[in-house]
Parts: C-alpha cells; sequence; structure tokens
C-alpha cells in the first residue's frame, strides 16, 4: 500500500506514534488509509452543510475496510467575493486548492481519496488535484440549493442581481429588494441554477469521476447524504481494483462532458476549467474543440439563467444519466469509457430513465439546435472568446453599435446603474483578464445591472474578463489575447464601431490598420493593479484565458 511509505517499519516509529497521538490504533494502521478533504466552512452556502457529507463518506470508508483521515480545504464563495477586489482571488484559488491536495497527499501518502467540494473554483481544482496525483480518487459534491420563492415566482441568484438593475431603473422598491434578499436563496447547496458549481458537479458526473447522481441530487435529500457514504465505499473498491483518475478521465471521456456541456447549457466557465482539468492528465482541450462540440450537439436542457428550470427539476427529470442517456440516443458519447461506479458508462446507463421530455428534451424538439457555448473570433479575439449564446435575446445575436470603454468593473457599474449605457451601446470592459486582473474577475454586477435596467436585449458587454454562470445576454467573455498582453481590446477607443456576429462567430473592432497601427505605437502597458502577496506570483505564472489560465510551471 502507497501509506506504507509512512506507517511500515521499525525506521517509522516516529510516525506512527504520531498517529497513536492523534488517536488512532494499531488496527487502523494496518488498513488503507483514505485522505478526505472536507471544504466546510461557515461562509459559503455551498458548504456549510458539507460536515454532514464528510461524515458519511467517513462512515462509508470505515464500513469498507479503510480507514478514513479527514483535512480541511478553502473554498471562497463567488457571489459573496462578486463586484469588489475579493473577485481577483476567486479563480487563482483554484491552484492554491489543487495544490494544497496534493501537498497533502504527497506529505501523508494516502491509499486513495475522496475529495469533498461544491462550488466555482473548487470542483475544478478538486478535479485538477485527482489527475495530478493519479491514485483511487472519487468526486463527492453537496449538491445544489433548491429554488427559492418570492411572491409566485420562483427565484435563485440571477433574480436577487438583476433586481439591483430593476431598482436603480425604479421597477422595484428598496423594500421589494430587501424582502427579495432575505428568501431568494432558501438555504445550503450550490446556488440553483445551471451556473459555473452545478455545472462542474454535473461534469464530474458526465467525466466519470462522480457517482451518478452527483450533479443534480439536491443538497437538502437524505438521497445526497447517501450518496456521500456510497462514494466512501466507492473509494475502497476504486483503491481494491486499481483504477486510477487516467483511468476513467480519458480523451474520450473528456468528449463525453463537453458533449454534456452543450446539451446542459453550462457556463462559460467550463471553457476555463475542462482544459485546466485535462491538462493535469496531459490531455489538450482546444477551444476548438468546444466549438465542434457545439456543432454537433443541441441544447436540450432549459436551466435558469437561460430558461426557467433549476437542478432539482433537472433531477427529477432524470439527472445527468438522463441526459447521457438522451445523448447516447444519437450515438454521442463514447458509452466504452470506464466511471468511478467501477461499470463503463454503457452499463450505468441502463439504469438511466427519463421522466420529463419537457425538461430533458429529445431531438426532434430541442430548445436550441446547438449547444449551450459558442467560441469567437475575429480580429478583437484572434485566440478566442466565450459566450453562452443559448443565453442571448435573438435581437443580440448580430449587433454592432459604439464602444463604451471601462478599464475596470467597478466603473462600469457605476454608469450603468446611473444611466449613462444606452440602447445600442457595447460595453468595453479590459484589464480584468488572467493577468491584468489579476485573476480574471467575473463581470455578473454590470451584466445583472444591463438586464436590469432592461437593456439586456440591446447593449452587449465584451471583456478579457469572464462571467458567472448566472449571466445572461450578450455577454463575450475571455478576449484572448487579453488588454494587460497587448491584445486588441487595450486599444479600443471610446465611439469605436464594435461588431458582433455569434452566429458567424465572429467579434471585430471595425476600425483601420493604419489607425491600429498608431494606437499601438502609442500604447504603454499599465501598471500593475496588484503590488504585493499571492496575485503578484500568480500574474507572473497564469497563460491566457484560451488555455485555460493554468500556471505556466
Amino acid at each position: 500500500m502507497r501509506s506504507d511509505l509512512m506507517k511500515k517499519g521499525v525506521e517509522r516509529a516516529m510516525n506512527r506514534a504520531l498517529f497513536y497521538a492523534s488517536g488512532f490504533t494499531k488496527e487502523d494502521l494496518a488498513k488503507p488509509i483514505v485522505g478526505v478533504a472536507n471544504t466546510y466552512n461557515q461562509i459559503v452556502p455551498g458548504h456549510i452543510h458539507l460536515n454532514t457529507l464528510a461524515e458519511a463518506v467517513v462512515r462509508g470508508v470505515a464500513d469498507a475496510g479503510g480507514t478514513p483521515m479527514l483535512f480541511p480545504g478553502i473554498a471562497v464563495c463567488d457571489g459573496i467575493a462578486m463586484g469588489h477586489e475579493g473577485m481577483k482571488y476567486s479563480l487563482a484559488s483554484r491552484e492554491v486548492i489543487a495544490d494544497s491536495v496534493e501537498i497533502m497527499a504527497v506529505a501523508h501518502p494516502f491509499d486513495a481519496l475522496v475529495l469533498i467540494t461544491n462550488c466555482d473554483k473548487i470542483t475544478p481544482a478538486m478535479l485538477m488535484a485527482a489527475l495530478r496525483l493519479n491514485i483511487p480518487t472519487i468526486i463527492v459534491s453537496g449538491g445544489p440549493m433548491e429554488a427559492g420563492l418570492w411572491r409566485g415566482q420562483e427565484t435563485d441568484l440571477t433574480t436577487v442581481n438583476e433586481a439591483v438593475g430593476q431598482l436603480s431603473a425604479g421597477k422595484i422598491t428598496e423594500e421589494d429588494l430587501d424582502d427579495l434578499e432575505q428568501c431568494c436563496l432558501p438555504g445550503c447547496g450550490s446556488c440553483a441554477g445551471m451556473f459555473t458549481a452545478n455545472s462542474m458537479n454535473c461534469l464530474a458526473e458526465a467525466l466519470g469521476l462522480a457517482l451518478p447522481g452527483n450533479g443534480t441530487i439536491p443538497a437538502v435529500q437524505g438521497a445526497r447524504v447517501r450518496l456521500a457514504k456510497e462514494s466512501g465505499e466507492k473509494a475502497m473498491e476504486l483503491l481494491e481494483k486499481n483504477i486510477l483518475p487516467r483511468d476513467i478521465a480519458t480523451i474520450d471521456a473528456f468528449k463525453n462532458a463537453l458533449a454534456v456541456d452543450m446539451a446542459l447549457g453550462c457556463s462559460t466557465n467550463t471553457v476555463l476549467h475542462i482544459p485546466a482539468i485535462a491538462n493535469e492528465a496531459d490531455i489538450s482541450i482546444s477551444q476548438e474543440m468546444f466549438q465542434e462540440m457545439a456543432d454537433q450537439v443541441p441544447h436540450l436542457v432549459n436551466m435558469s439563467p437561460a430558461g426557467p428550470h433549476h437542478l432539482d427539476d433537472l433531477d427529477l427529470a432524470g439527472g445527468v444519466q438522463g441526459v447521457m442517456k438522451r445523448l447516447a440516443e444519437k450515438n454521442l458519447l463514447d458509452l466504452s469509457v470506464l466511471t468511478a461506479t467501477g461499470k463503463k458508462l454503457k452499463d450505468n446507463l441502463e439504469l438511466a430513465k427519463i421522466s420529463n421530455t419537457e425538461i430533458i428534451r429529445t431531438f426532434d424538439n430541442p430548445i436550441h439546435t446547438e449547444g449551450g457555448l459558442a467560441i469567437l473570433k475575429g480580429n478583437l479575439a484572434p485566440d478566442g472568446a466565450v459566450v453562452k449564446q443559448v443565453a442571448v435575446a435573438p435581437d443580440m445575436l448580430k449587433r454592432k453599435g459604439p464602444a463604451r470603454v471601462f478599464n475596470r468593473e467597478e466603473d462600469a457599474v457605476e454608469a450603468i446603474l446611473n444611466g449613462q449605457i444606452k440602447e445600442g451601446d457595447i460595453v468595453v470592459i479590459r484589464y480584468e483578464g488572467p493577468k491584468g486582473g489579476p485573476g480574471m474577475r467575473e463581470m455578473l454586477s454590470p451584466t445583472s445591472a444591463i438586464v436590469g435596467r432592461g437593456l439586456g436585449e440591446s447593449v452587449g458587454l465584451i471583456t478579457d474578463g469572464r462571467f458567472s454562470g448566472v449571466t445572461r445576454g450578450a455577454a463575450i467573455g475571455h478576449i484572448s489575447p487579453e488588454a494587460a498582453e497587448g491584445g486588441l481590446l487595450a486599444l479600443v477607443e471610446e465611439g469605436d464601431a464594435i461588431s458582433i456576429d455569434i452566429p458567424g462567430k465572429q467579434l471585430n473592432l471595425e476600425v483601420s490598420d493604419k489607425d491600429i497601427e498608431r494606437r499601438r505605437a502609442a500604447w504603454i502597458p499599465p501598471e500593475p493593479k496588484v503590488k504585493h502577496g499571492y496575485l503578484v506570483r500568480y500574474a507572473k505564472l497564469v497563460t491566457s484565458a484560451n488555455t485555460g489560465a493554468i500556471l505556466k510551471v
């Protein structure tokens, strides 16, 4: 066993003495040691209940003959970090979490791992760590929050964010907003729509590194606790059979996950995370692969923020396994891949059921004929940009308008809420990319303000930053190269004509080459926004968004 490195032999007397000091017995140390990462904290709604799931995992590991050893992990709440300097640390925390799991699992050589996660950067980080370490590992998410209810309307994070714009437009009162704030998010779990957290938890299941149900079983249900206990048991089975993460997460499994991504209409952040996860297994996933899959796989599930349904609806309709069963009907999946059940995907899908064809649509009745995401190119984004095309109003799929240029997210939000942005404008927010931010902040505040003020069908927003999965509208992010690296975005001037053509997959600045050359000669790179701490190191090492914003070794 791998754990023998720290517990076997006379020379390991000190190591055993330290385990005994922690309360472990000789019998405990004779068994396989399973590290259990628990990202519980009292800040993040998606993580406040994870101690309950950790207890279930521990029981599962112990019942299956292993010795579980718990250790903690951090978790940033994107929503609470949103709109201020804290958001610079959200994406950057992904690398810290993956590194911390690696540190714990190598410093204390566990035989297997169970990684308990839930929210936006934590799940990708856990998947990265699993593939980097490549010891038997299973992912367990905390599950989605149930939708809220306000004055007869189902609510989620989108509702309260867009209400801020509605308040500034005089459509609701401060009392209305206060009332909504207190009921729109009813309790524990990852926010209820197909936002980044739920996107990644569904894709962990589609990738095969989590058990069926991982993406959709609501956080409050006993079934979620049972899934956690079963995951602890499965970790021991994976160890016994020596099934490793890279045996499961092959290139074919990643292609399966991309197909599910398109069918579900997942967050644009998957275009950052999937390549970064694959990179840990020496697998290359390009933006072009996302577009190729979007061309093949229709959008079949109309989830918030693009549509009316939430994760609890999808769970009742058949969950991720139901979506994969539907995709298998058209041979859009490789059914021979291995999964965390210890079985092949084909065997898992024999148990899958689809109970609601309005939620999991048929191929002759899709929501959209193309997948959820689109990759745009053009002179503004020669290395690519990303948009959640299924959440864009038809009138905004093709649009030309004057640039309204901002070098900080906060300045753009102020202009939007003060009514300075008009119909037809294209808001440009730059120097918010991986290096320029640094940390590639999510732009939920400006996009929600645009929609809340009734401009969602007439105003576009482009940025080298990124967007929350909660975002809807013509919000185009991940522009690469970013402004801080001298991308054309840095040279856009107020009033320039910008052309958006989502069906044509184009994003262009309509300025002559001569003017661009003149502007480039005069361009001076900006001073770094952050000059001390972790983000300084991060900005020096991080790569472009089109490569997953991974860190250079």
